[in-house]
């Protein structure tokens, strides 16, 4: 390939596109309003369908799982067949299995159908991520776009709870499958009219045996890494943990030797590439660890109900927003690097101001931290995976965002793993049973404060309710430890940032020659090793 012109004008986009971009944002709300508004509804579906412990797990799990392992392949496939073709494949299966889910009359159906929506979700977010990039070459337009369309995918998940009770109180539990039906219906009829298709001009055929070792790699790992935070170390997903690791070599070592590889390894010589998706994987597991432990604050130790939870949540999603639609417009004058370390540096004091959260009070504290590192993680989220689809040619978009999209559902995972771990060890570590409590009930509370809070139930009045002080009193200091171990991996993250990303300059310079020994020439380098 001959490398790209950077210095070549580019055309700006005009209202087709931004209108198609309203149709590959609203999908990514739905997607992720999608993965968390099934909490509040599986007690009723349960309860319908009979669901044992087990298979609700499955319900729940199974949708992530097909997701994580598939977003390679999809992100390749799309590079191959068109961008826009497998979108609307995608979108077409996800409305048809949220109809299989939402009428479902066996848990064994419903897990299938969550399976299925899994897979075909795993279209819809490279290759929307991708086509942004072929429909917005203006740099100053596609930060923003991407803003928009990322500021939609992590709103999706404050807001679901919200949706998720307002449709539950009227109508019945497969309406919160049933939502998802008009927009790709949508997306279906005005797909065609307002977005462009892209194929590489130098696809050839999906190597098979890639697909398979992606799968075996995602789906051991993403299992394991959920099951130990979720049991603590057992040996079978201590064993898919390691398997999938051992695929993951073969996998690299395959793409290594093909000519075109399903995942181009050559991606990773570029310092944003690889420095943004760094800040994405890492900025992922911290943030997935500190919702996790503000969630179950609010309802386990402040006795929220998940309906008030997500309407205070609505506070972090707003801040959310206004931080990745903010920071691209900061860095069509600062340099990327630059931002993205204020973004983090804003995250790291909101953690801070969390550390001083109280077990009573007012919520206002919590809140407006919580909202404070929203902000911060808005900013960073959105230049980062702007870096990722931006600084690689246009025939591997499709790839880099299967990537970037794929960083962020491992970063979940390991966030919930690992801080998870970490927080609920200080908890159990703190925990101070009062004395006269059964030691069944005693063992329960210790495994978790939502045990704790189940446990309580069991006891008369006076000993429950010393039990549930001081289990609520061990949970605030783990999730005051959560945040200060976040507030340093954000600091951490603030250093790499101004270091590695130090050499690309503002969104909104020209590109002219004498840029060529900054990232401008780098760029151009990598481009044509690719």
């Amino acid at each position: 390939m001959q490398p790209t012109d950077d210095t070549a004008p580019v055309a700006k986009a005009g209202r087709r596109e931004w209108i198609g971009l309203a149709v590959l944002a609203l999908p990514a709300l739905l997607l992720s309003v999608d993965a968390s508004v099934l909490f509040l509804a599986l007690p009723q579906l349960s309860a319908d369908l009979g669901a044992t412990g087990v298979e609700q797990l499955w319900i729940i799990d199974v949708y992530a799982f097909l997701i994580a392992g598939f977003l390679i392949t999809m992100g390749g496939l799309g590079d191959r067949i068109g961008r826009r073709r497998i979108l609307l494949i995608g979108a077409a299966a996800f409305g048809l299995m949220s109809v299989l889910a939402a009428y479902s009359t066996s848990p064994e159906m419903l897990i299938l159908a969550r399976a299925l929506m899994g897979v075909a979700g795993a279209t819809i977010m490279p290759s929307a991520l991708a086509l942004i990039s072929n429909m917005f070459r203006d740099p100053k337009q596609m930060g923003l776009a991407i803003a928009v369309f990322i500021g939609c995918f992590m709103g999706g998940a404050a807001i679901g709870p919200v949706v998720g009770g307002a449709m539950l109180t009227s109508f019945w539990w497969g309406s919160v499958f049933l939502i998802n039906v008009p927009v790709m219906l949508m997306i279906i009829v005005a797909g065609p009219m307002l977005l462009p298709e892209y194929r590489s001009p130098e696809g050839g055929r999906i190597d098979l045996v890639s697909v398979v070792l992606s799968l075996g790699t995602m789906l051991p790992i993403i299992y394991g890494l959920k099951e130990l935070a979720r049991n603590g170390w057992e040996a079978l997903p201590a064993l898919s943990l390691v398997a999938g690791l051992v695929l993951g070599f073969l996998f690299l070592r395959r793409q290594k030797t093909q000519s075109d590889p399903l995942l181009d390894l050559k991606l990773f010589r570029h310092h944003a590439f690889t420095g943004a998706l760094t800040i994405m994987l890492v900025g992922s597991m911290m943030m997935a660890g500190m919702s996790l432990f503000f969630t179950l604050f609010l309802q386990s130790v402040r006795g929220l109900t998940p309906l008030e939870t997500g309407l205070w949540m609505v506070i972090s999603a707003v801040a959310l927003v206004a931080g990745s639609m903010t920071a691209p417009t900061l860095a069509q004058k600062i340099r990327p690097g630059v931002v993205i370390a204020i973004s983090l540096l804003g995250a790291v004091a909101g953690f801070l101001l969390m550390t001083q959260v109280q077990t009573t009070g007012s919520l206002a504290l919590p809140i407006v931290a919580i909202a404070i590192v929203s902000l911060g993680a808005g900013g960073f989220a959105s230049l980062s995976t702007g870096l990722v689809v931006s600084s690689v040619p246009p025939e591997r978009a499709g790839s880099a965002s299967s990537v970037s999209e794929t960083s962020g559902e491992l970063g979940v995972a390991l966030g919930i793993a690992v801080i998870g771990t970490i927080g609920t060890s200080v908890y159990r570590g703190l925990l101070d049973v009062p004395a006269g409590v059964p030691e069944g009930t005693a063992e329960t509370a210790e495994e978790n404060i939502t045990g704790a809070v189940a446990a309580v139930a069991e006891l008369p009045g006076a000993a429950g309710a010393a039990l549930l002080d001081a289990a609520r009193e061990a949970f605030t200091t783990a999730l005051q430890s959560v945040a200060g171990i976040s507030a340093v991996v954000a600091t951490l993250l603030a250093i790499v940032a101004v270091t590695v990303l130090r050499r690309f300059p503002p969104t909104g310079e020209t590109p002219d020659a004498a840029a060529d020994g900054d990232a401008t020439a780098e760029s151009a380098e990598t481009r044509a090793q690719v």
